[in-house]
């Protein structure tokens, strides 16, 4: 069986992986950037909406197109498509590298570091002794749309939106605008509130058929897939191996949003993986740079959130209508759980007496 040597093996070439790789290999890394499917970023796996400010934070230039963005690639790391691992390489209480299989040949990545960016339910991370499994309440299921022939209405191209309650219980439906007739229009619900997976389907087609602007919209493309809706996992690093994105539960638990999350954790540790190589140093006590840092940067807000969204998803419809008309009378200058919990607290305090904790 053949045999490849890199300093650095990213597993996954999702937003944390390529960050991840770009950062390791612009640094001096020889790094490897593995991905099982055919294209990096298709099929789409979100509703592809990113605050600006995280491609500010992680220096990727602005590009209106947003096409073909091969980051990891200009900075110097291979990528093999069509490459997926399939096993663990350890040795004495080390990861060593993952067994690959591409295309039909297997063979063996041996590297100093593994790095873990392959999902919130990490094969890589379970295989190296992490706990990855997660309860049906911490997983969203979503599907979506890429709907066009849509007409204009409720600020329609304009806004982002997001509908709450029993349209999409524990949940959310979202309209994210493309272009002036197009846009991702997808479901995400709770795990724990479907009796089987074909219900999400009919919560989000029962919403469009009632929404006016969607009497004439058309499929272009659908997409299925989950989401971690998980606090923080406990660790991230070990001797050898990391885990970012996903895989390491940087989405956030009430929005579901994780790729702005997993591109600044993938620059994190690009650099201190970078440090490493540096000093010969791959061992978790050298990583836990990378875990401290990403912990100091995102931990409180996720862990925050995920007790919110344990709350939240006890409201009615009225008590989420009233919410919005508080907000929409009174407004809010930055859109943040604890920033809409202040304004509501002020206006109408009894709605926010479930959430006094995260005030």
């Amino acid at each position: 069986m053949p045999s490849y040597q890199y300093d650095v093996v990213v597993v996954g070439a999702g937003p944390a992986g390529s960050m991840t790789a770009r950062y390791a290999a612009e640094g001096g890394c020889r790094t490897l950037l593995i991905e099982k499917r055919q294209e990096i970023g298709s099929p789409v796996r979100c509703g592809e909406g990113l605050a600006r400010h995280f491609v500010e934070d992680t220096h990727l230039p602005f590009d209106q197109k947003w096409v073909g963005r091969e980051v990891a690639a200009k900075a110097g790391a291979d990528i093999w498509l069509k490459t997926t691992a399939t096993a663990i390489l350890k040795d004495d209480g080390w990861v060593r590298g993952v067994r690959a299989k591409r295309l039909e040949e297997e063979m063996n990545l041996e590297a100093k570091c593994i790095v873990a960016a392959d999902g919130y339910e990490s094969q890589v991370g379970r295989w190296a002794g992490f706990k990855t499994l997660l309860r049906a309440g911490d997983i969203t299921g979503t599907l979506q749309y890429r709907l066009t022939n849509i007409s204009e209405g409720h600020d329609f191209p304009d806004y982002c939106e997001f509908w709450l309650g029993t349209c999409a219980p524990a949940g959310y439906i979202w309209v994210f605008p493309k272009d002036e007739s197009t846009a991702n229009v997808g479901i995400g619900v709770s795990l724990d509130r479907l009796k089987n997976r074909v219900d999400i389907k009919g919560y989000l087609d029962r919403w469009i058929a009632q929404d006016p602007r969607m009497a004439h919209a058309q499929p272009l493309d659908m997409v299925t897939g989950g989401v971690s809706t998980a606090p923080p996992i406990k660790k991230s690093v070990g001797n050898g191996i990391a885990l970012v994105g996903d895989a390491a539960r940087m989405i956030d638990p009430i929005t579901g949003g994780g790729i702005g999350n997993g591109m600044l954790a993938g620059m994190l540790l690009g650099k201190v993986l970078a440090k490493c190589n540096e000093t010969g140093d791959f061992s978790e006590a050298a990583l836990m740079e990378y875990e401290k840092g990403w912990r100091a940067k995102l931990e409180e807000n996720l862990y925050r959130n995920w007790l919110a969204k344990n709350k939240l998803v006890t409201l009615s419809d009225r008590e989420f209508d009233d919410i919005i008309q508080v907000l929409a009378e009174v407004g809010v200058h930055k859109l943040s759980v604890r920033a809409i919990l202040k304004v509501l607290k002020d206006a109408k305090p009894e709605l926010v007496a479930k959430f006094a904790e995260f005030i």
